[in-house]
């Protein structure tokens, strides 16, 4: 199945590669051909300006989310499909959860460490059962992934919280990742 929104947490900054610029614009690209919307932390700049500008130059629906405090920080992208500017980050991610039907995460700082983690928190406690595609370009996620990994064997958790999200290494699985666990 088709999800009709996805969220995506990404970095506001480029990052030191070139490879995370271009898969963020080839995701927003692979979204608005396949019809689905973009749900994300509304920003112009870095990674999330990449996926969001992309999602639009292929006629595609962005939903940006940003708190006012950081609406010129990060400078918010105006011409997004919808633009909610919210009182806080606790408001923003409620919004992007509650919107979405599956989370990605692409590689970002640690505000996007921490809202990825927050989706497996809510997942493992059976707050929620969309997927959770975590996308390890170049290996930037290989800490989480061996994190989770060391939380397992410390005995802080199940080895079937591995269940809650799927890594894939391209940004062109993602999609096919999502519908088939939906």
């Amino acid at each position: 199945m088709k999800p009709a929104n996805v969220c995506v947490y990404c970095g506001s900054s480029d990052g030191n590669k070139p490879a995370f610029l271009e898969a963020g614009a080839k995701f927003g690209h692979i979204l608005a051909r396949a019809g689905v919307g973009l749900v994300y932390g509304g920003a112009s700049i870095g990674v999330m300006g990449a996926v969001a500008k992309a999602v639009l130059a292929e006629g595609g629906r962005v939903t940006g989310v940003i708190p006012e405090f950081l609406s010129k920080v990060e400078v918010q992208l105006s011409d997004v499909s919808e633009l909610i500017v919210t009182d806080s980050m606790h408001s923003r991610k409620w919004l992007m959860f509650e919107r979405s039907d599956a989370f990605v995460a692409l590689p970002g700082g640690i505000g996007t460490l921490e809202e990825v983690v927050e989706m497996l928190t809510w997942a493992q406690l059976g707050r929620h059962s969309q997927p959770i595609v975590i996308v390890n370009l170049e290996g930037f996620w290989d800490p989480l992934i061996d994190l989770l990994d060391h939380i397992i064997k410390a005995g802080f958790a199940r080895s079937n919280i591995r269940r809650i999200y799927s890594v894939v290494d391209k940004v062109e699985d993602v999609l096919p990742r999502i519908e088939a666990a939906l």
